[in-house]
């Protein structure tokens, strides 16, 4: 049970990190949905960091990490968001923005991971 409140808050924050973030007045051409490819690929960056960072240092508090990568990252980013942004860009005739939005999430949230890693070591 408290790693399940240990999660709940940790997504708590980072859920309203990411309403946060929603809020901030960018607009993007063919309404690219620039703020979830930001959210998402520096909650890749973070998760990345910090699994590394819990491997190089042998932390053996499993609560803490539970809190940073499935709390907070998995609440801040948004998988579901991404899914519904590319189908609605499709649905609106916007096939080729919607193509760049999930090559640009995937690709740049892998490498996004890879540079976490590299930084830690």
């Amino acid at each position: 049970m408290q790693n399940c409140l240990v999660v709940g808050i940790g997504g708590f924050i980072g859920a309203v990190l990411r309403y946060l973030i929603s809020l901030v007045p960018v607009k993007s051409q063919a309404g690219f949905p620039l703020k979830t490819l930001i959210i998402n690929i520096t909650g890749a960056f973070l998760i990345g960091l910090i699994a590394a960072w819990a491997t190089k240092n042998h932390v053996s508090d499993s609560r803490m990490v539970l809190f940073l990568k499935v709390g907070i990252c998995g609440g801040f980013t948004t998988f579901s968001t991404f899914a519904f942004e590319s189908t609605e860009l499709m649905q609106k005739g916007h096939a080729a923005t919607a193509l760049t939005y999930m090559l640009l999430s995937v690709g740049l949230g892998v490498l996004a991971v890879f540079a976490a890693q590299a930084l830690v070591k």
